[in-house]
């Protein structure tokens, strides 16, 4: 009987401007992001945070390698955005409604994407752009 080769797993975690692709495909427990060893990428406290829900899925993250992938957005953004996508791609990997539900309790944003953006400034004519959204230049009423 011929063996069905196992299709490999993607999916997409996204913050703010950051866009992450994860791939999950059986193998040792590696895990890359854009072609680096996680225990090499980025700073320490980022590091920590992505290694998240590769502590929380527990054996499942060790019977698994996972490239993932991250275009655009800032460091702290491409942190939550491949944490997502990691999270995502051992549920999808897994089919485990358990796992699922512990990344749920855990924090729902492993999962669940933040629709929040910055309000685009609005010009008064008055010099406020610089100073956000909303704000104006101080004025006296007498």
């Amino acid at each position: 009987m011929v063996k069905k080769k196992e299709k490999p797993n993607t999916s997409v975690g996204k913050r703010r401007l950051a866009i992450a692709r994860a791939l999950v495909t059986p193998g040792k427990g590696h895990v890359k992001i854009n072609s680096v060893p996680i225990d090499i990428w980025s700073n320490e406290p980022l590091r920590l945070w992505v290694k998240e829900p590769l502590s929380i899925a527990g054996d499942i993250s060790r019977s698994v390698d996972i490239d993932v992938n991250i275009t655009s957005g800032g460091t702290v953004g491409q942190a939550e955005a491949a944490r997502m996508a990691i999270a995502k791609g051992l549920v999808k990997y897994s089919n485990d409604k358990t796992l699922k539900a512990k990344f749920l309790d855990y924090d729902r944003n492993l999962l669940v994407y933040d629709p929040r953006r910055n309000e685009a400034h609005h010009s008064s004519g008055r010099g406020a752009s610089k100073r956000g959204s909303r704000r104006h230049k101080q004025r006296s009423k007498r």
